[in-house]
This record gives C-alpha cells, structure tokens and sequence, in this order.
C-alpha cells in the first residue's frame, strides 16, 4: 500500500494552537497521531504535543501496527502528560484528547484508537464505512435517544468529556480489537472538533468526491470551517473567530500509483502544532 499523506493545523479565531498532529513512517509501517489540549485546564496546548511527540516515539522504538502497539503508546502519552504534571504545578490540571492510526502498508491493514472527542473517519469508494465515537457526556444522550445527533455540534455542552489523557493512571480509550484490512482507494480522516463542527459528514463526502489530491480536500474543508466559523449564530448572538483546527489525511492508493501531496511518501517524519 502507498500512502499520500498531508497535515493541516491552524490557530483559527485564538491566539494559542492547542491542538498538534503528525505521522512518522517506516518501510513497512506509518503511524499518525493527532491530539487537542482541553481548553479551560491550562496548559493544553504541552499537553498536545506532549501526546503526539511521545506516542511517535513509542512507535519509532517498536513499529508495529496491532491493537496492542496503540494501546501502549496511548499510555505512553499519558505517562508523559502525568509526569509533566507532577514536575510543574501550574499544568497539573492539563489534559488532552487523543486519535492514533497505525497502517501496515505490507499486509494492507490497519488498526486506531482515540480518547475523547477528536475523531477518526474511514471513506471508502467515497463514503464513510467507519466513525469513532466521542467520549462526551452529549454522545452518550444521542446514543440513548434523548438528543438528534446534529446537537453534538451545536450545544455548548458538547465540550464536556467522559474519557482525555491526564486524568490518572486509567483513562478511557477505544481501540479496534482486529485489524482492519484496506482496499486502494480508501482514504483516513483524523481531525479535531475544531474542524468537524463546521464540516459534518456529508460535506466531507462531497467534497472528498471533488477532490484530486489530500491536500486539496483539506483545503476545501478548511475554507468550509473559515466560512462558517467566523460567524456562528447562537441565540441571537454572534460569535466571532472559531476554535483551533486540525487534520491528517491519509489516501491510500496501490504501490507504484503517484503521489500528489509534497508531504507524503518522501518525508518520513512530520510534526505540527
């Protein structure tokens, strides 16, 4: 399997970009994590990449894609976050969400997990075919059938979580127990809610079946959350700027195809935030 790959992060409507993100790859293996610092608990912005930096390093030391090696460098970025908060008081409250993807480009397969409400989304022939669940309390109410899904992009409560990295020893992840197998063509989606409030599902469907290249859907997406992130109306109300904003996407294409995005199988090691 060959893989495009292309990175997205911005500050948006804030001064500070508390989200980070980026992939390192090997010969027989790429790894991306994507991660947002929880506004309101200080700090999050270390926190962040804190969790990118050392669940890449985790996988740099053992480049393995299996439901185990995403569990251990989901702990491994928790670890960092606790240790940073007992070294400096004034992070001690700081937590973050986390998305890891994991691809063997030589068996074709591929496994993810994540903690909180930045999500991972798999299209194939242009559709989505799998979705993370948010660990929020809204989440849970859509599950049970109290709310319409639409409010998990709307309500102010959307922000309340059940499951981040930094809460303590044990923390909430969900990971794929069985290997995932890729067909050329399917394409990976790891943003946070910076960026899927304001492109719900059907647009990044759309717009995915316009677009040539990786970097050209992000662009699309992003111009979809400038225009409608810097006016958002909310009770009568307007609410200038929007949150920070961030994507990996991973096309998947067969060996030998060309690859468009100047990100993509060339560099083996990308970070941003």
């Amino acid at each position: 399997m060959q893989l495009e790959i292309t990175i997205l992060s911005r500050t948006g409507g804030r001064e500070v970009n508390e989200d980070a993100c980026g992939f390192w790859s090997a010969p027989e293996a790429c790894f991306c994590a994507l991660s947002d610092g929880l506004g309101g608990h200080g700090g999050g912005d270390v926190a962040s990449k804190l969790v990118v930096q050392h669940a890449l390093d985790w996988f740099r030391g053992t480049p393995e894609s299996s439901a185990r090696a995403i569990k251990a460098s989901l702990a491994a970025a928790n670890a960092a976050i606790m240790r940073e908060q007992q070294r400096n008081a004034a992070l001690r409250q700081m937590r973050a969400t986390a998305v890891i993807l994991a691809i063997d480009t030589r068996r074709d397969t591929a496994v993810w997990g994540h903690a909180g409400d930045s999500r991972l989304y798999c299209f194939r022939q242009g559709r989505i075919i799998e979705q993370t669940r948010d660990h929020s309390m809204l989440q849970g109410m859509v599950d049970a059938g109290y709310l319409q899904p639409k409010e998990l992009r709307v309500s102010f409560n959307r922000s309340k979580l059940l499951s981040a990295l930094g809460n303590g020893g044990q923390f909430d992840a969900d990971v794929i127990p069985v290997a995932f197998p890729l067909l050329p063509g399917d394409v990976f989606l790891l943003c946070t809610d910076g960026l899927w409030e304001y492109v719900d599902e059907e647009d990044m469907e759309r717009l995915l079946d316009a677009a040539r290249t990786a970097e050209a859907w992000l662009k699309a997406m992003e111009s979809q959350v400038l225009e409608r992130g810097s006016k958002r109306q909310d009770d009568d109300s307007v609410i200038e700027g929007q949150d920070n904003y961030s994507a990996i996407a991973v096309w998947c294409s067969a060996p030998g195809a060309a690859a468009a995005s100047s990100e993509a199988p060339s560099i083996t090691e990308s970070i941003r935030a």
